[in-house]
């Protein structure tokens, strides 16, 4: 398993070439760096947060934290992703090979708003390990229903 510290810069490698790929493309991400930024901003002054999905291709799927906690033994989980209340409105996931631009309120009503029927019919699958909760949802349904943009690169 990676440690964090490498998660982390695997994620900053992934912001930092999807930064590359929105400007060639006419968009300006401008990450903030500091946390008291993000945290009172959200990740980007555009309001685009990036998240990259290494398993993406692999599964068909990407994963969509909803609460986290920083290590096993704390007893409560914080909202976290969509979750999180900060400035980001729009929410990008992907590899780098495609990446997904959604609405962050629209994925959000999803997850929240629709019945176990629904989910099940769709392939969205609750998912929880000792420090993340979220959800898999199929490339192809966010796709249909959710993508503003699905970029190929």
């Amino acid at each position: 398993m990676m440690d964090y510290g490498e998660q982390y810069e695997r994620g900053m490698r992934y912001q930092d070439f999807i930064a590359e790929q929105l400007m060639s493309r006419g968009i300006a991400l401008n990450c903030y760096s500091s946390k008291k930024y993000q945290l009172e901003r959200g990740e980007s002054l555009s309001g685009i947060e990036v998240k990259y999905d290494s398993r993406m291709a692999q599964t068909g799927n990407v994963y969509v934290e909803t609460a986290e906690k920083s290590r096993p033994d704390l007893p409560e989980y914080t909202p976290s992703g969509v979750c999180r209340d900060d400035g980001s409105w729009l929410w990008l996931i992907g590899d780098y090979t495609e990446a997904l631009l959604m609405g962050k309120r629209q994925l959000r009503m999803v997850l929240e708003g629709k019945g176990p029927e629904y989910m099940a019919r769709n392939g969205i699958a609750r998912r929880e390990t000792p420090t993340s909760i979220g959800y898999t949802l199929p490339v192809a349904y966010c796709d249909k229903f959710l993508a503003l943009r699905h970029f190929k690169f």
